[in-house]
């Protein structure tokens, strides 16, 4: 039987032209007709321009206008498709995870590199994988790209320029494709524990901190001092901070009682923080942070943002950042 697809724009390279200034979105969705109806196959789809913008200019309100609208369609698709710009496609995916809670068909978010009126473009390879898998009946929040198929929230952009953009952080693909086809792995796949209901409630007051060599506490101070609610660091190795000459940990466990979220998490990109090992982690650890384990940054700080929009009690807090939500955590 054949599915029903929707396909929503919202602009990025795929749909960029050449303009006087350089590349940006000026391909709509009608545009691209022939095109996805190349890739498609007998697959019945719908597009539809949401917006036509670089991915740079994508702000937390866009994400939560666009998870509530996905939300108002749901029954009407067997599964949806996000044209998306590259560069925060994964903070996007992140947080569509934690905002379409329980959805219950494939919302797949898909870009490229190069613009699908380029005759190399890997835009055609992108859709093909999208639209198929949006009509897998795997319900969730993915990313295809370059014939492989991510979580949502497991999927971070690694390289700048290579057609291999995109890589499952801490975690197995969802599918593949080969020769063979798509090769669909379904127990990577979250099962839903309940109905759909729709969480796009999000705090702004969130930062996001890089650890490095000399960094001084007084940078943590500015940030509580603007009423940042929670803050997000990057940590070195296993999630170290420092505790001498310059006493971070201390400035830490300072805003911490004064009522600010902090999440620690690691700058490598793979394996996750492990913050019990080393001296520099456990006083953080008793300062009163909380450790992002395998998370990606992308996903912890979306999270983060997700959760200060639901709760300001410091318990309720904790708890929601401990739990496996969409597959972004391991259960430790």
């Amino acid at each position: 039987m054949s599915r029903n697809i929707l396909i929503i724009n919202t602009g990025g390279t795929l749909s960029s032209v050449m303009k006087e200034s350089g590349l940006a979105p000026g391909l709509s969705t009608q545009d691209m007709k022939r095109e996805l109806h190349v890739v498609s196959g007998d697959i019945n789809f719908e597009i539809e321009d949401f917006m036509a913008v670089d991915s740079a200019n994508i702000f937390p309100e866009d994400w939560s206008k666009l998870a509530e609208h996905i939300g108002g369609i749901r029954n009407d698709y067997d599964g949806i498709v996000v044209i998306h710009g590259t560069d925060t496609l994964a903070y996007t995916s992140s947080m569509l995870s934690f905002m379409l809670q329980n959805i219950n068909i494939p919302v797949v978010i898909t870009g490229s590199q190069l613009s699908i009126t380029n005759p190399i473009a890997d835009a055609m390879e992108n859709l093909r994988c999208a639209i198929h898998m949006a009509a897998s009946g795997r319900a969730g929040v993915f990313v295809a790209f370059n014939r492989k198929v991510m979580l949502g929230c497991r999927a971070s952009k690694v390289r700048s320029l290579s057609f291999d953009a995109f890589e499952s952080i801490n975690y197995p693909n969802v599918a593949e494709i080969s020769s063979l086809g798509m090769n669909i792995d379904d127990s990577t796949i979250p099962v839903r524990n309940g109905v759909f209901h729709l969480e796009n409630n999000y705090s702004t007051e969130v930062c996001m901190l890089k650890m490095f060599p000399g960094i001084h506490r007084s940078l943590v101070e500015s940030i509580a001092a603007q009423g940042y609610k929670g803050l997000y660091i990057e940590a070195f190795g296993i999630g170290g901070m420092p505790f001498l000459k310059h006493d971070f940990i201390s400035t830490i466990e300072k805003v911490i009682a004064d009522g600010m979220t902090v999440v620690v998490g690691t700058q490598c990109r793979y394996e996750g923080s492990k913050m019990d090992v080393y001296e520099t982690g456990k006083r953080a650890l008793e300062s009163g942070v909380l450790q992002a384990q395998d998370m990606t940054s992308e996903a912890a700080l979306t999270k983060l943002m997700w959760i200060l929009g639901k709760t300001n009690n410091p318990t309720e807090i904790k708890d929601y950042f401990s739990l496996n939500i969409a597959g972004e955590l391991k259960n430790y």
